[in-house]
């Protein structure tokens, strides 16, 4: 039966009082918010429980967790409000598991894996490979045919809800509304089930096939190169920019065809940047999608890029996700199993165009730079373009072929030092190949149904978890927020940067 809203009570906090959930990609950006929002706001969650990779410096899970994960400064603000409580929730609630995501059972043993499984009452996998340029065997394994794994311990659970993390950008190559449903590809080849979903398994070993023909005629860094573009090619061939948004579209299909029974959400988050207000304002880790381009223009590196101006690029606070994930988590351990798909994201709500993005970017760089001194070493001397794909195009090739005659040239004669404005135009080229899909859009994604969960969640819980981006006011977000955020978190010091690359020439 649905829940019902008690009186100045919290749905969500009712649905989560002494249950366990799983999470996966705690060491990502987005994990770390998820994680520190429930122990700072669910504190009678009966416990939480992470998947988490040992590495060559941390080789178990718990040590990984105390070395990468609770000395994150996402949480900061816990450990000032209430560190005592801080470090007793840790030792209390929090369950390491070291386990691959990827390795079958997550190469835990079979009775381990039916305990884990046991004790679990909602698994979150967020998960993935997020590089748009994958190699295709890797990006295949990690967004999409490890979800067998997760698909396993919902059932050996008793039919455990899952809540999965994909990316709106599944709509791939769709132009138009982008709503909340299953997508189909854009340029189709893919059949499609009566049950709704599409039939990725033939998809799966043909490009199986694919990967082991490449393997067998290539090696290194050769192979690595080949991968990287065969999965571009596949992707571009279905419908999608890249193979990150293919395969974790693959992903989508397999959890929805394997898992009928279940609890079900596909959470779509768009482009995750900076937090809007939780756990601080700003906060971030990394370098995200826009940031990339940010940052090479701060150093004056790239002053054109392919884009539409008047398209929407769609922009979402990393706080406003993992809220979303959480309402999800709440509704799918209280409501009757079925499947959902619910989009977080900004473009029908509360668009910004690329052009506006860019301006309040501009504007911040000229009248404040100085105040974001890991970001901009002086102030930049010249504007940020966006234009037409292929006026670019011809601006690059242009540009660039007199630059390679001369730094050809200057080879000859003994530099070792390549010209700038080449490596400038090299940058900007990388960079375009990578994301100028992002800023061109033709499509708007929808979140009406996210928006619906969050008023039936009632008034205290909209309070609480927050995701409607009409809270937004992008020119503070971005001028105020976004950039010092960034600054503040995600580079580093100048000062300890030079010092080190002073060291380092000095032992070389």
């Amino acid at each position: 039966m649905p829940y019902t809203v008690e009186p100045n009570g919290s749905l969500v906090l009712k649905a989560m009082r002494g249950k366990h959930v799983l999470i996966t990609g705690t060491t990502g950006f987005l994990g770390k918010v998820v994680l520190e929002k429930l122990i700072r706001t669910v504190p009678d969650i009966g416990g939480i429980h992470l998947l988490i990779r040992g590495n060559r410096r941390y080789p178990n899970a718990d040590e990984r967790f105390m070395g990468e994960i609770a000395s994150s400064s996402v949480f900061e603000r816990l450990k000032m409000e209430d560190p005592d409580a801080f470090d007793l929730f840790i030792e209390e609630k929090i369950h390491c598991v070291t386990g691959e995501v990827t390795s079958p059972r997550f190469g835990l043993s079979e009775e381990a894996f039916q305990t884990l499984a046991g004790q679990l009452d909602v698994v979150i996998n967020s998960a993935a490979s997020v590089n748009f340029r994958e190699e295709l065997d890797k990006a295949l394994q990690i967004n999409a045919q490890c979800l067998h794994n997760i698909i396993n311990l919902s059932r050996a659970g008793g039919d455990l809800p899952v809540v999965q993390v994909s990316t709106c950008y599944v709509n791939g190559m769709n132009p138009g509304q982008a709503g909340e449903a299953v997508v189909s590809p854009a340029r189709g080849g893919i059949e499609q089930g009566a049950d709704g979903y599409f039939d990725v398994d033939g998809l799966i070993h043909l490009l199986e096939d694919k990967i082991a023909d490449v393997k067998a005629r290539y090696s290194g860094q050769t192979l690595e190169k080949k991968l990287v573009e065969l999965g571009i090619r596949e992707a571009n061939h279905y419908g999608w920019s890249d193979t990150y948004t293919f395969t974790k579209w693959m992903g989508e299909q397999i959890l929805g065809r394997e898992l009928p029974s279940s609890a079900l959400t596909i959470l779509r988050p768009s482009i995750i940047e900076s937090a809007l207000e939780e756990p601080a304002p700003g906060w971030i880790e990394g370098v995200k999608v826009a940031d990339a381009i940010i940052l090479a223009y701060a150093r004056e590196k790239v002053v054109l890029f392919p884009g539409k101006r008047s398209g929407v690029i769609d922009v979402i606070p990393v706080d406003l996700v993992a809220n979303s994930i959480i309402l999800s988590v709440a509704e799918a351990m209280s409501e009757k199993p079925k499947h959902r798909v619910y989009q977080c994201c900004s473009g029908s709500g509360n668009p910004i165009s690329l052009g506006e993005f860019i301006d309040h970017l501009m504007d911040e760089a000229k009248e404040n730079y100085a105040a974001y001194d890991r970001l901009f070493y002086r102030q930049p001397r010249r504007p940020f373009m966006a234009i037409n794909r292929k006026v670019f195009g011809a601006a690059m090739s242009g540009a660039r072929l007199p630059l390679q005659v001369a730094n050809r040239a200057l080879k000859l004669m003994g530099s070792e030092r390549e010209l700038r404005a080449l490596r400038n135009i090299d940058t900007t080229l990388s960079l375009a190949t990578i994301f100028g899909f992002y800023t061109a859009p033709d499509y708007v994604f929808q979140n009406d149904k996210l928006l619906s969960l969050s008023e039936r969640m009632g008034e205290l819980d909209r309070n609480l978890f927050p995701v409607d981006a009409r809270r937004i006011d992008w020119a503070t977000y971005l001028r105020k927020i976004h950039l010092a955020g960034l600054n503040k978190y995600a580079l580093g010091d100048r000062t300890l940067y030079r010092l080190r690359s002073r060291k380092q020439r000095k032992a070389a």
